[in-house]
Parts: structure tokens; sequence; C-alpha cells
């Protein structure tokens, strides 16, 4: 029987009803292939939703922009840092900007594999196994506290992040279009813990370590938010079609062979470094040069810049790449690495122009 325990969803995408597996030729929302927007509405999109997010999260406007830019370059975020700074709540928040289906799994010891999948139940009526959907099943994802549950557990997540999709007793089935995991945990309490594997590391696109709020935040919170939560004033400002609309724009962005070589430069002196005991990986560098991409879109430009990739490199790498212990006893952390391979290397040249040749129009 599938354990309902620790999973909530808000609101349940599919549960009570006949689950019809997705197109599996990456149509997107209902089936449809989502049309590129132009650069007015995208930034239009962009500033309510950021708008939105910083309404509640005092202080966090950069945090708030990378989690919209592996939103928008169909990756999956890590939140990790200390209790009571705003993990959950910047993702919840995330969530519920976006008209689209929302589940919240809380990870504990006890989750099983088949409360984040779904499970198939033998349907007495109809005498057939019926494939009733795990909370995994919605647009957006929040684990909170991912690190509390199993290994075994933890692993149901791989093939859903990587490839879209689940397989349950030898079926498969496509999850929608957008689909993000927004995940949280928290690195100080390691008691009763199982600490993600890198394979399941390497899955996030980005993770972001929040940190305390300045003075001046912090204040401003003091003010609003001690009569009720500014989370429930917070309203869908996009709908999940306009999402899809987004990302596909974000794919129409140019890349220049001289950034596709600068990221590939990036990740060979993270794997050459006597200072790391594990390098970027090539899906790393995939994923950088995609939320590069989305970066740029941000920023209003349809072509990538080499600040567009520096911009985000140390939050796609830092957490997928090991020091070497000399290195960590002498102090070193994996960003104090990567900002000296960043000044190391040159940075890519192309001629006046160059960088937007030949691109799509956002």
């Amino acid at each position: 029987m599938e354990s309902k325990r620790q999973v909530t969803v808000e609101p349940s995408p599919v549960q009570g009803e006949d689950y019809s597996p997705l197109p599996r030729d990456g149509a997107g929302l209902n089936g449809h292939r989502p049309h590129v927007m132009d650069a007015e509405r995208f930034h239009d999109a962009s500033e309510r939703i950021l708008g939105s997010i910083n309404k509640v999260i005092d202080g966090k406007a950069d945090a708030a922009k990378l989690a919209l830019t592996v939103l928008l370059a169909q990756g999956h975020l890590l939140l990790e840092d200390v209790p009571g700074v705003g993990k959950t709540l910047l993702a919840k928040t995330l969530a519920r900007t976006v008209d689209c289906t929302v589940s919240r799994i809380q990870f504990t010891p006890d989750l099983l594999p088949s409360d984040v999948t779904g499970v198939s139940i033998y349907n007495q009526s109809s005498r057939q196994f019926e494939f009733r959907p795990g909370a995994v099943f919605a647009n957006i994802v929040i684990g909170d506290e991912i690190n509390r549950a199993s290994a075994k557990t933890q692993s149901a997540l791989l093939e859903c992040m990587e490839e879209h999709q689940v397989t349950v007793d030898g079926h498969s089935y496509q999850l929608g279009l957008p689909f993000m995991v927004v995940a949280t945990q928290n690195p100080i309490e390691m008691e009763g813990t199982y600490p993600l594997p890198e394979a399941q590391r390497d899955r996030f696109m980005a993770r972001i370590s929040m940190g305390y709020p300045d003075k001046d935040a912090e204040i401003e919170m003091l003010e609003t938010h001690q009569a009720s939560s500014p989370l429930t004033k917070v309203t869908p400002v996009v709908t999940a079609a306009d999402v899809a609309a987004m990302i596909a724009t974000v794919q129409q962005v140019y890349v220049s062979a001289a950034i596709k070589e600068y990221t590939v430069a990036i990740g060979r002196a993270t794997r050459d470094s006597a200072r790391l005991r594990l390098g970027a990986s090539p899906r790393s560098l995939l994923q950088l040069l995609r939320a590069a991409k989305a970066t740029a879109a941000l920023d209003g430009r349809d072509f990538v810049l080499p600040d567009d990739v520096v911009d985000v490199a140390e939050s796609v790498l830092a957490h997928r790449i090991i020091l070497d212990r000399k290195a960590a006893s002498s102090g070193d952390t994996p960003q104090s690495i990567l900002r000296g391979i960043f000044a190391s290397l040159p940075v890519a040249q192309e001629p006046p122009g160059a960088w937007g040749r030949d691109r799509h129009s956002v």
C-alpha cells in the first residue's frame, strides 16, 4: 500500500484520477510546444516573478534571481544553509508565483521511494493495476530537509531529475513542463542524516547558501513579518504556460564558439587542479552553459557573454568539486579555488560585435 505519511501536496496534481503519461517528444505543457516570447514580454514576466519574491524574502535579491535562473534553465536547485534563514520560504515563494501544480515532500528516515514516485495498486473492480502518482508529479517539487531521508529514497529522485520521467513496474511516465525540484538541507546538524552522494548532488544545477540578512533587511523583516507571514499574500503572477514560453526563449539564446571553449576550459582546469580530488563533470558544464543563457536572457540579451558564465559558475560548480585533503586543511574552499581558476584563465575573445553574430532574437 502506498504510504502518505510525509507527503503534502499543494494542490494535489492528479491524485484520485487515472494518470495518462505525457507525450515523450518534449512537447511541453499539455502536449503543446511553447511559443518563444518577445523581449518585452519576457522582461515583464521575469520582473513580476522577482518582484513577488523580493516582497517576501528581504535582502536576498541575488538568491531570488538565481532561483529564477535555475527554473528557466530547466535545472534543479539545492538550498543549503543553517536553519531559519528562509530556505523553505524562498522555495515556497517561487512556487506560488507560478500558477501551476506544486507539491511538498517532508523528507524523513521513514519516507519510502513510493511516496515520492508513486505506486501501482490493484483495482479489484477493474481487475487491473492502476498507477497512483507520487508527489513528484508536479511542476515544482519542494523537498524539505532532503538529507534526512535514506539513500534509497533519495535515489528515487535521480531518474526524474535527469530524464524528467518516472519508471514504476517497468512503465515510464513523463513529467510535465516546467519541472523543477527545489531541495533544502541543513549542513550543520548532521546527526540522523544521510549526506547526499555525489551522483545526487550533481543532479542539482545550482546550490544557494542564503546567509544571514543584513541589518536593514532584518529590521524590515521584524516590522513586516511579525503579524503574519507575507507568504499568505503571494498570488501567481505568471502561468505555467508563460514559464514554458520563457524556457523556450532561453533555449534560443545564442552561444558563440568562444564561449563554449571558455566553458570547457573552466571544466578542464578543475580536473587538472592539484588541489581538487574531483573536478567538474561534463554534465555540470552543460548546466553551466544553460544557466549562463538564462542569465543573459534575464539581463535583456539574446547572446551570452563571458561574464554570464562567471556570474553563475560558483553556484553551479562549487557543490560538485571535492577538495584535496591538503587543500582542505590549508583553508581553501571550492569557491576560492574557482576564483583562482577564473583569474588564471584568459577571457574568451571574439571580434567586436561577434558575441551575438547569427543569434536568434529573444
